[in-house]
C-alpha cells in the first residue's frame, strides 16, 4: 500500500523537454507490502500555466529511496525524514531546477 506521508505544491522554475515548469509537487511516500516498507522522497515538476493548472506531468520526475527493509510505518522515522526533506529534494533535482520553498501553492497534506 502506497501512502503520501506528506505532499505539498510549491512554485518552481525549470525547463524540461523544452517545456517551462512553474510548479513542483514534493512528497515523502511510503510503500508497504508483505512486512516490508520503503520510504522515498519524490518531486515532479509541472507547467502550472495559471492558478487553476495543477495538471501534474510525470516526465520531470525525480525520486530517492531513503529506507527499504523489513518493518512498518514509523512516526518517529517519518518525523526525521520530514526534517531532511527540503535538503534531500534539492540534492536530487537537476542543477538548473529551483523549488521556491517559501512560496507554497497549497497547504501541506499529511497522511
Amino acid at each position: 500500500m502506497e501512502i503520501n506521508v506528506y505532499e505539498q505544491y510549491f512554485e518552481a522554475d525549470m525547463i524540461f523537454n523544452g517545456v517551462p515548469r512553474k510548479g513542483a509537487l514534493v512528497s515523502l511516500q511510503s510503500n508497504s507490502e508483505q512486512g516490508n516498507i520503503r520510504y522515498f522522497y519524490a518531486v515532479t515538476f509541472f507547467p502550472h500555466r495559471d492558478e487553476e493548472d495543477y495538471a501534474v506531468s510525470y516526465d520531470a520526475y525525480f525520486e530517492k529511496t531513503i529506507y527499504e527493509g523489513k518493518g512498518r510505518r514509523s512516526k518517529k522515522k517519518e518525523e526525521v525524514y520530514l526534517e531532511k526533506l527540503k535538503e534531500e529534494i534539492d540534492q536530487i533535482i537537476p542543477e538548473d531546477a529551483k523549488i521556491f520553498w517559501d512560496k507554497p501553492l497549497r497547504q501541506a497534506r499529511f497522511a
